[in-house]
């Protein structure tokens, strides 16, 4: 929507072509829609999919309202379980700080017009899956992508709580509620990147 509406905004396409990257640089950019390029596709994919993890999270805590402050907070340690995780599945660290980590994680988290945020915010606010999940028109990726991260997070054996609290809600029934207690509950430690 903001595109359409000539707003300022930027992107990173994926490419292991440099050159095909750079062409379409310059094809697709303007002086409102600037864009960058990368060769870390792989970090550019998990990031773009597990965004809407937390993304379900952040809207669960708006649901609860919780505050900006608790909501700043769990996109930060987001970010931390995001690169954690995305690490162990073969993407780069540091291209999870950039627009299709960071970036991507801070607008689907704070966006109105995320399905996903959506979806978080009405569960919050004690509305059952299913009833939700019928209501919508288009899908919310992050209630699949939420059980395919949690897969791999067993498999690999990370330590993903943000991603394991959101799986309880959606798919054990846990209340909102009672996932916020656990995540609150963990052992203070280091604040870790």
């Amino acid at each position: 929507v903001e595109i359409a509406q000539n707003l300022p905004t930027a992107t990173v396409i994926g490419c292991d072509d440099v050159d095909c990257a750079t062409s379409l640089q310059s094809v697709l950019g303007s002086s409102r829609f600037r864009i960058y390029t990368s060769q870390e596709i792989v970090s550019i994919e998990l990031g773009g999919a597990l965004k809407n993890v937390f993304a379900l999270a952040a809207g669960i805590s708006d649901g609860l309202k919780l505050g900006d402050n608790s909501k700043a907070a769990l996109v930060t340690r987001s970010l931390a379980e995001l690169v954690r995780l995305g690490v162990a599945m073969g993407g780069n660290a540091n291209a999870f700080y950039g627009l299709s980590g960071a970036g991507d994680l801070i607008v689907t988290c704070y966006s109105d017009r995320s399905r996903n945020h959506t979806v978080g915010e009405r569960l919050g606010r004690g509305e059952p899956l299913a009833q939700i999940t019928a209501s919508m028109k288009a899908v919310a990726e992050g209630i699949p992508t939420t059980q395919s991260a949690w897969e791999c997070a067993r498999r690999l054996k990370i330590a993903t709580p943000i991603i394991d609290q959101v799986y309880a809600v959606l798919y054990q029934q846990t209340k909102p509620t009672v996932a916020l207690e656990e995540l609150l509950r963990r052992e203070q430690k280091p604040e870790q990147l």
